[in-house]
């Protein structure tokens, strides 16, 4: 008998090391007892009733080696113990539930918003399905038949200028440029873009940078029908790749691979190089590095902000009434996001020319990307989250969850 009350006597001052304060989860004015009957799990989860949905996930886990060493406590009279066991168990599901909710406050950076249904009755079930069969069978072939139009006017002016002014390399970078925001307004047609500009158009300066938030592709096609934009971008496979390679290439676009560590360096160095030239197209940079679903704004890299430049930030902002633009490119290509766009009723959007800022003194190109993402996140009404947009590609996409 004294052997095992040693035993518990160690145990006990073991766990009295880095126990919580029990107290510190208790009502006002309450304090701890010894118990008269069977002390249970849920007595200390109706502490914080919060909790309760959070820690019903996780309770299978404990449940079993906390029934045991319940029943041990119970034989041994020894509720002290057992009081001291249950506060842990009940830290370690308050951990687990701040852990949750900090996932759930990511993944929603990144999560398609679907509208709520309208056609629940049969009054308005009809007028939906003539809508379905308008933009499917009229809107979306006409829209196609803009968008074709403008890729034979495109083709057959670029390829011309692009090879037989190649003496005159003034008048061909002007010609280019006017020719890719024509094809830019192209695509904006065969999706009805409504898209209002705010602000003063951007200008060719040398030591300039523009940023903005990301939340598709369509970002960039949306900007550069008004300004040619020379944007920094991530290489893409496909038919995308192609035009990346070829026709941007003209404007001055500068790729990297997110999986290529050295693209890093030659990145910056042409970011300063091209920021420096007073010809050159005006700088267009994404800094969240990914996109976004337009409701959040994640952590801004600081590259664009130790350049030494003006930064003229751009705040982009979509009207969900009648599509949602995200792009989730890791549920869907950009041609399904496209033909998504041009089977919509239209896409709506406001783009705000904000005020250019330059780095304080004493501030550190972090803090002035802060700054930025301030302004941005108030303009277009998103919510600031301490997110980097790295941590996207750092797990497996839904595609390979579905098909494991």
């Amino acid at each position: 008998m004294n052997s095992s009350e040693g035993k518990l006597k160690s145990s006990s001052s073991e766990l009295d090391l880095d126990r919580p304060n029990i107290e510190d989860y208790l009502p006002s004015g309450s304090s701890i007892q010894e118990p008269h009957g069977k002390l249970r799990l849920r007595d200390l989860l109706d502490i914080s009733p919060a909790l309760t949905e959070a820690a019903g996930a996780i309770v299978d886990l404990v449940k079993a080696p906390v029934l045991e060493f319940r029943t041990f406590c119970y034989k041994t009279k020894c509720f002290e113990l057992e009081l001291k066991y249950l506060a842990k168990v009940f830290q370690y599901l308050t951990d687990c539930s701040c852990a949750l909710d900090e996932q759930d406050s990511f993944t929603r950076c990144f999560k398609s918003n679907p509208p709520e249904p309208w056609n629940w009755n049969v009054y308005l079930f009809p007028l939906w399905c003539c809508g379905v069969v308008f933009r499917y069978l009229i809107l979306f072939p006409m829209r196609a038949l803009v968008l074709t139009i403008g890729w034979i006017i495109f083709l057959s002016c670029f390829i011309p200028v692009h090879f037989l002014l190649k003496g005159n390399d003034n008048l061909r970078k002007k010609m280019e440029r006017a020719l890719v925001e024509l094809i830019c307004s192209f695509f904006v047609a065969s999706w009805t873009g409504v898209v209002k500009y705010h602000g003063p158009r951007p200008s060719m300066r040398p030591k300039q940078v523009f940023v903005a938030n990301h939340t598709s592709m369509i970002d960039f096609i949306i900007l550069e029908q008004m300004t040619a934009f020379a944007v920094i971008m991530q290489k893409h496979p496909g038919w995308v790749g192609l035009l990346q390679s070829t026709i941007l290439e003209s404007v001055g676009c500068i790729w990297f691979n997110r999986s290529e560590a050295k693209d890093r360096e030659i990145v910056t160095r042409k970011l300063r190089e091209h920021s420096q030239g007073a010809d050159n197209n005006p700088l267009l940079i994404f800094p969240e590095g990914t996109c976004v679903n337009n409701q959040y704004s994640v952590m801004f890299k600081k590259g664009a902000f130790e350049l030494g430049c003006t930064v003229c930030p751009i705040a982009i902002k979509y009207n969900k009434i009648f599509v949602d633009a995200f792009w989730n490119s890791r549920k869907q290509s950009f041609t399904m996001h496209l033909l998504q766009l041009m089977t919509s009723w239209a896409v709506v959007c406001d783009v705000w020319y904000l005020e250019p800022q330059n780095l304080r003194p004493g501030e550190t190109p972090i803090e002035f990307a802060e700054r930025i993402r301030d302004i941005i996140s108030v303009r277009a009404g998103l919510k600031k989250v301490p997110w980097d947009g790295y941590l996207k590609y750092s797990r497996p996409s839904p595609k390979h969850r579905e098909r494991k």
